[in-house]
């Protein structure tokens, strides 16, 4: 199935699944997305039968998709790629992109499909992409091993992790880094959920990223470092909830590890089109903060990034 979570002329978001080019309405199943999750196995089945018997509600360019879910935990790991460790190396980044990195994504960040990345330039003004392939939990866990982890996919979504790379650079001269890619709108995630049974095998998901058309980012998930179920093994002692997102890292290709980075940042007007084999497109524009907001930005300017 491709889970989603949709509106249809202002109403209220529901949730549903995509059947080809239409949106079968699973609303009352479970009022969102993380509740028919934490319904485990029984709730699947019961939402498999609606898309089966069920009748499309509306046409799927009809309806307005939002993030497909909102997490109670969003587990951000890095350093999976060892393409994107050497790309920060070949240009002298300021710490390497070790494996095993870990931090929680502020899921208050958390935007949909076509929603605006909101530029603050009071922040930043480098602000970057990054292409990422996220699981979704299908079953809480803890303290399990990889051999043990296939049946805690619940699914695969698509994941940009915007970030502000002059503010990662600051915040990294103490080892740690997560204001940086937190920021109210870097978390764009969708276009819908994919269930593990139309997509049993991820290990060679061919991965690109584009702005403005123009190809940045091109891999594939078989240059991942470790496999999926050995990273949701190394961080389970942590505690998984059903529902929760947990981020696999993104490839080489992104802007701040250029020759010149400046030429690649994202600035308002660009479109970024972040896209993963068999689940699709997950595509924002860049909005500047005075369109978004219809004010300046605040004069607030965070130490160690480089503002306006």
């Amino acid at each position: 199935m491709k889970l989603v979570t949709y509106s249809s002329n202002g109403g209220e978001a529901r949730i549903g699944a995509v059947v080809d080019d239409a949106v079968v309405d699973l609303g009352n199943l479970a009022p969102d997305m993380r509740t028919l999750f934490e319904g485990g196995e029984e709730a699947m089945d019961r939402a498999r039968e609606a898309v089966d018997k069920g009748t499309a509600a509306a046409p799927l360019a009809d309806v307005k998709l939002h993030a497909p879910i909102i997490p109670r935990k969003f587990f951000h790991t890095a350093g999976n790629f060892r393409e994107h460790h050497e790309e920060s190396q070949a240009v002298g980044f300021s710490h390497p992109v070790n494996p095993w990195i870990i931090f929680f994504q502020n899921v208050d960040a958390i935007i949909g499909p076509d929603d605006p990345i909101v530029y603050p330039s009071h922040l930043t003004s480098e602000l970057d992409y990054e292409l990422e392939l996220a699981v979704v939990l299908g079953k809480p866990g803890v303290h399990f091993g990889a051999e043990e982890a296939e049946p805690y996919v619940g699914g695969y979504v698509i994941f940009n992790d915007v970030t502000a790379r002059d503010i990662q650079r600051k915040e990294m001269e103490s080892g740690v880094f997560s204001f940086c890619k937190a920021i109210d709108t870097f978390c764009p995630l969708g276009p819908w959920i994919v269930t593990p049974d139309e997509l049993p095998d991820v290990s060679r998901l061919e991965m690109r990223l584009r702005v403005n058309g123009e190809e940045r980012q091109n891999s594939n998930m078989g240059n991942i470092t470790f496999s999926i179920p050995e990273i949701l093994a190394h961080y389970s002692p942590l505690g998984f909830s059903a529902g929760d997102v947990l981020s696999t890292g993104t490839v080489s290709g992104v802007a701040g590890f250029q020759e010149d980075p400046q030429a690649w940042y994202l600035k308002p007007g660009d479109v970024v089109e972040a896209e993963i084999e068999g689940i699709g497109v997950l595509r924002n524009p860049v909005v500047a903060w005075e369109d978004a907001h219809g004010a300046p930005p605040p004069t607030q300017v965070v130490s160690g990034s480089s503002g306006n």
